[in-house]
């Protein structure tokens, strides 16, 4: 049987992380989770000084596979290299926690990242004994649940029978249970999208651009997976119309250990209102819910959630 974009694997992770004192944290920690995780990695697994360029190991390395997994199918437009494989999330923009606060983040594996669960918790736990950002905020690891609720790792016990792989094709049809797709849809960017579209980075919520962003990211991730389509040269034949959209301008500096400089990202975050859609395009835009679209989705930006029937508020 052909294999569609309905066929994409993901594991999507749910931490709980108990603070161990009074600190201070980054208003946005994507990156500092994300670059924490891969400092982790590279300290438990690197065994040539971090010299990837010349290192005779780099096909079988472990950080390599979990950080920058190869593509299946190598697009002619990515670089080798690029991190597709894992989507961080965390949404609790506090700054100041005291000693027994709990943060929570997500962390969605896509394709045979899946695999590394072990190393990814190794990673985390390890960073926890470390200490996240400049103020190495120490932490514990309560509990890492599945999308349902069920419990993986509880303490140290680890319940694998609740580590369970599920689909895109599966979350779209629990999805469209809920969303009445015949009517007006706001899409809310809860994180910020960075959209490069016809030369120039978007200031402003476009349709067309999101659309093709969309389309892009899938197909991406259809490579990484090693499903054969052309969904590079597919259209979508009824472009709804965008009747509203309000945004606004957000950035956030992360650390490149890797660079060893700082680096600002931007993006915008907002919404847009836009009217009936047929059922092809809720089924992408609904996938969209998972994948994220853009640059930087590895740090949790071009997060998006559906809202039908709503206006903007």
């Amino acid at each position: 049987m052909d294999k569609s974009y309905r066929d994409i694997r993901y594991v999507k992770l749910h931490f709980v992380l108990r603070l161990l004192e009074d600190t201070m944290m980054p208003k946005n920690k994507n990156s500092a989770l994300r670059g924490g995780m891969g400092e982790m990695l590279l300290r438990a697994n690197c065994i040539r000084d971090r010299n990837c360029e010349k290192c005779d190991f780099e096909s079988e390395c472990i950080v390599r596979r979990t950080m920058y997994s190869k593509m299946e199918i190598q697009p002619g437009f990515m670089s080798d290299g690029d991190s597709v494989g894992y989507v961080i999330e965390c949404n609790d923009h506090r700054e100041q926690y005291s000693r027994g606060d709990t943060l929570k983040f997500r962390l969605t594996l896509f394709g045979k990242t899946i695999v590394y669960f072990s190393q990814y918790i190794n990673a985390f736990y390890a960073l926890g004994r470390e200490g996240i950002g400049k103020n190495h905020s120490r932490y514990d690891i309560i509990a890492v649940e599945n999308s349902k609720g069920h419990q993986i790792l509880n303490g140290m016990d680890v319940n694998m029978s609740n580590y369970q792989v599920e689909t895109l094709g599966s979350y779209i049809d629990y999805r469209k249970r809920y969303i009445q797709y015949e009517g007006t849809q706001t899409i809310d960017f809860y994180s910020p999208l960075t959209l490069k579209y016809q030369g120039r980075f978007i200031q402003e919520f476009q349709i067309d651009a999101v659309l093709e962003a969309l389309k892009r990211r899938i197909y991406i991730l259809m490579c990484f997976e090693g499903i054969d389509s052309d969904m590079d040269t597919w259209r979508i034949e009824n472009i709804p119309q965008m009747l509203l959209e309000e945004h606004h301008f957000v950035s956030v500096k992360r650390h490149s250990n890797r660079k060893r400089d700082d680096i600002l990202l931007k993006g915008i975050e907002g919404n847009m209102l836009i009217d009936d859609i047929d059922e092809k395009l809720i089924d992408i835009l609904i996938a969209g819910e998972i994948t994220h679209i853009g640059k930087n989705t590895s740090f949790g930006f071009g997060g998006y959630r559906i809202n039908d029937g709503g206006s903007i508020s």
